[in-house]
């Protein structure tokens, strides 16, 4: 499969989350949303970036933008994770990887010398016909939410 780009229409996706609900990518047509893949559950760096989406999340409501958290911690890992932070948007449980291969953010990874599959931190921002604005891979967490949040309001302001 080849490496989604900017324009392409974003995989659509079913998956369960926190609170024992579902989420799929369709139910937001006509929506922005941001879909941000982070390794794991109560992890130093995806911590931070919940956190900071946390904090953030007026501002891209008031953009009309949704945020959507995907890792492949189970739903009952997202559940802990959502109320120790007190996280205000849906995290999806994608176990299978099936989504996150799908957004070719699966990817082998390399940690003191040892090889191994994992996710690889990035975020798609998706416009309201429900092709990809912006990609980020490798996302550095620091100033990251502010990135997206910038290029969210660009989008609003061309809309």
């Amino acid at each position: 499969m080849s490496e989604l780009k900017i324009g392409n229409k974003a995989p659509n996706f079913k998956l369960p989350t926190d609170g024992a609900g579902k989420i799929s990518l369709s139910e937001f047509k006509g929506e922005k949303v941001v879909l941000y893949f982070y390794p794991k559950d109560d992890t130093s760096g995806c911590t931070a970036q919940s956190c900071d989406f946390r904090d953030n999340l007026r501002k891209f409501k008031n953009l009309g933008v949704q945020i959507i958290g995907i890792s492949k911690d189970s739903v009952a890992s997202h559940d802990k994770f959502k109320a120790k932070y007190d996280l205000n948007f849906p995290l999806a449980s994608d176990e299978d990887v099936k989504v996150c291969e799908a957004y070719g953010v699966w990817k082998e990874k390399s940690m003191y010398g040892k090889k191994y599959m994992g996710v690889e931190r990035s975020t798609f921002l998706i416009d309201e016909s429900g092709k990809i604005a912006q990609i980020w891979r490798k996302v550095k967490v620091t100033g990251h939410v502010d990135e997206v949040r910038e290029a969210a309001k660009g989008l609003a302001q061309a809309a």
